[in-house]
C-alpha cells in the first residue's frame, strides 16, 4: 500500500528500516533525494540521490554493526504540511565491541509520497566513539573524552 500522507510515508520508512524491508526503504525515497548527516565523521556530508543514501550511507553502516543486533524504535512524529519531524532510537552491538545507543531526530520533507530530503540530528560524539573509534581518538594520542570517565 502506497500513501502520499507525509507522516504515513515517514512512519512506513522507519518501520521498514526496523523490519529490514529493503524494497520499502528504497521505495520511500525520491530518486533525487538528499540526506544531510552532521559533524565531521566519515559519514558526515550531504548524501545526494536515493542510491547513495541507501547503498552508501545507510548500507555503509551495516559493516560497523554486529549482524542481527540493530533495534529501531520510533518515539514519535510531528507533521506540518510536507515536513515531518521523527524521533527514533537506534541500538546495536558494534564490531568494535561497544554498544551503540543513540536517540536521533530527522526533519523529513515528503512530496508526492516520497522522501525528498532529510536533515538528521544525532549525538555525533557517541557515533564517533562507538562506530568510528579511530576517528574519535585525538591527534595527540590521548584517550578520547568519552573513554576518560
Amino acid at each position: 500500500m502506497t500513501t502520499t500522507d507525509p507522516r504515513a510515508v515517514v512512519i512506513r520508512y522507519v518501520e521498514a528500516v526496523r523490519d529490514g524491508d529493503a524494497d520499502v526503504i528504497r521505495d520511500s525515497f525520491a530518486v533525487d533525494a538528499t540526506w544531510h548527516y552532521p559533524g565531521d565523521l566519515p559519514i558526515s556530508k550531504v548524501w545526494r540521490c536515493r542510491d547513495a543514501i541507501i547503498d552508501d550511507f545507510l548500507g555503509g553502516m551495516g559493516p560497523l554493526l554486529v549482524p542481527g543486533t540493530m533495534e529501531i524504535e520510533l518515539v514519535g512524529t510531528i507533521a506540518e504540511g510536507e515536513r515531518v519531524v521523527a524521533e527514533w532510537t537506534s541500538r546495536a552491538r558494534t564490531v568494535h565491541g561497544g554498544s551503540y545507543d543513540n536517540r536521533c531526530l530527522g526533519i523529513f520533507t515528503v512530496r508526492d509520497g516520497k522522501i525528498v530530503s532529510v536533515v538528521e540530528y544525532a549525538d555525533t560524539r557517541h557515533v564517533a566513539a562507538t562506530l568510528f573509534p579511530d576517528h574519535a581518538a585525538p591527534a595527540d594520542g590521548s584517550r578520547p573524552l568519552s573513554q576518560q570517565w
